[in-house]
């Protein structure tokens, strides 16, 4: 199933900066539930570029976003894209609006600069303090294969093994050995890796992060929606 690369994953060369901070939102385009996750980069006048992706939650689709948020106020325009190669391209649409206080909102518009709908996300995600699940799942994309294994009792770890491999063989492989504490969602580490499971309505967002001590030098943890059946969607490559 083609799709956030939680995460993930953005091609993020564009944001090699001294400071740089992961985001991931929930909210609705419109009338349309939505996963938003954003990497930004400050710069040296406070203000930060940003580049990331949303999707929208019931048809999987897939945007590319890219942009700068003001240092104090927040104002935030980030173009929107098919490909997440914005530059040198013309927008498909635009997201306009203040991003503060753990919340994004404004208006999207078209090419041509017409209101399309509202936006609204927010960094505060549901409590899966309550969250039990029992999750065996392989799924592939072209020679990408993803394998979870995933075990959950009322918010407490049982078990996570994660495997991804790349078309040429090279592999991530990832065991979780311990929990820590996550307003808003859950977090199971491995060494220095945090393993990610977010409550994004219809789904579970599971992504890694600083986790390439597990990987071999080019492989990469694709981030998986998981469904109320345990069925997984992986999140990478192309646009639905």
């Amino acid at each position: 199933m083609r799709l956030i690369s939680l995460l993930v994953l953005m091609p993020l060369a564009a944001l090699a900066q001294d400071k740089t901070e992961p985001r991931e939102l929930i909210g609705k385009v419109g009338s349309r539930p939505a996963l938003l996750i954003l990497h930004s980069a400050q710069r040296p006048d406070g203000s930060w570029q940003v580049a990331g992706e949303y999707v929208i939650l019931p048809t999987l689709a897939r945007r590319f976003v890219e942009g700068e948020r003001s240092p104090e106020l927040g104002v935030t325009v980030l173009k929107e894209g098919a490909t997440p190669i914005l530059f040198g391209r013309p927008p498909a649409a635009e997201l306009r609006g203040v991003w503060r206080d753990g919340a994004f909102k404004g208006t999207r518009y078209g090419p041509g600069g017409q209101r399309r709908e509202e936006f609204e996300f927010s960094e505060e995600f549901p409590s899966m303090d309550g969250y039990s699940a029992s999750v065996r799942c392989e799924v592939r994309e072209g020679r990408y294969q993803s394998r979870l294994s995933l075990g959950v009792d009322k918010g407490k770890l049982k078990h996570l093994d994660w495997r991804a491999v790349e078309p040429d063989g090279q592999a991530c492989a990832i065991t979780a050995t311990g929990q820590e504490p996550l307003r808003g969602g859950l977090r199971f580490v491995a060494g220095g890796c945090r393993l990610t499971l977010r409550d994004a309505g219809d789904f579970v967002a599971l992504s890694a992060q600083n986790c390439s001590a597990q990987c071999a030098p080019e492989a990469h943890m694709e981030p998986l929606l998981i469904d109320r059946r345990g069925s997984c969607e992986l999140l990478r490559h192309g646009v639905r």
